[in-house]
């Protein structure tokens, strides 16, 4: 085993799925923090905690080689004050929560990863955005990311190296956006969204947990850390990609006026889907890590194979 003990807080979702399954092998013990009790399987155990105040769960956190924190609504929904206010508050408030935890143990973990978002760059279109030279945008998705990612420096927790770890779109088999980019190709409708022109940066699953595994390894690894591919597409590019893994010629494509229309049914909202993205792991890269996935072309039939 490499690891003695990784502990993923809100780790019941997708990504935290992944993270674990991918650390299963590697660790003596993978520690689930989770509002909800679960079996254990195998090394992987449940424990319960309400993300609001401290308790038992502490004691996880004791001797661990690393922590990431998970924990956050999901932001595809209406951008309602209520969905505002909980989408800030599901994800400082745990953050802050773990802070003070760690902060108090003489045996705190020995990394501290806070999973972020790409989001937190501009609207790019003109030059890919890196952690040196990128520029923070405006508007509410940036305003969650720099708030969150404000609570998790200031915390005090001078025994425990702490990263910021800003994910692209997360490409995996189980959920996330794939599946339903996917859906709409073999509906017939996997043609640009918009004018097809903004960037996707994004990440294969395998390499979003690898990237985790390098930064506990890289101990010099510290601060903000760019988490995605090194070959962000247009949109237009990413769904021509997608249509010809699955041998379809042609796709509709949705207007931004349809869009307009759409995101009011199914309940989410525009920026997520025409916002452009175009953002570099240059830390990543400078360091040495080497991507398994560097391409969307070879991620997509990957993930396209396994579903079949």
């Amino acid at each position: 085993m490499k690891h003695r003990k990784i502990v993923l807080a809100g780790g019941n979702g997708y990504l935290g799925g992944v993270l674990a399954e991918y650390y299963r092998p590697l660790a003596e013990e993978v520690v689930i923090l989770s509002r909800k009790p679960a079996p254990q399987t195998g090394n992987i155990k449940t424990v319960v905690w309400d993300a609001l105040h401290e308790g038992e769960w502490v004691d996880s956190l004791t001797g661990a080689d690393l922590l990431i924190n998970l924990c956050g609504k999901n932001v595809n929904c209406r951008y309602t004050e209520k969905n505002r206010a909980e989408i800030i508050r599901s994800r400082v408030l745990p953050t802050e929560l773990l802070g003070k935890a760690i902060e108090k143990m003489s045996q705190p973990p020995a990394l501290w990863i806070n999973i972020t978002s790409a989001t937190v760059y501009r609207h790019a279109e003109d030059h890919p955005q890196d952690e040196e030279t990128g520029e923070i945008g405006h508007g509410f998705s940036i305003e969650v990311c720099r708030r969150w990612e404000e609570s998790f420096f200031n915390t005090n927790t001078p025994l425990t190296r702490k990263v910021a770890l800003r994910m692209g779109i997360v490409l995996g088999r189980a959920d996330g956006a794939f599946p339903r980019l996917f859906n709409l190709v073999k509906c017939g409708l996997g043609g640009k969204q918009g004018d097809g022109q903004q960037y996707m940066s994004w990440i294969h699953e395998q390499d979003a947990a690898k990237c985790t595994d390098w930064v506990l390894q890289n101990k010099a690894l510290d601060g903000v850390i760019n988490c995605t591919a090194p070959a962000p597409l247009k949109n237009v590019d990413f769904m021509a990609q997608i249509r010809k893994a699955w041998g379809v010629p042609f796709g509709l494509p949705a207007p931004t006026w349809l869009l307009s229309i759409g995101v009011l049914l199914i309940g989410t909202e525009l920026e997520l889907i025409l916002k452009s993205r175009w953002v570099l792991p240059k830390r990543l890269l400078d360091s040495g890590y080497v991507f398994v996935f560097p391409k969307a072309e070879h991620a997509i039939k990957d993930i396209i194979s396994i579903r079949i």
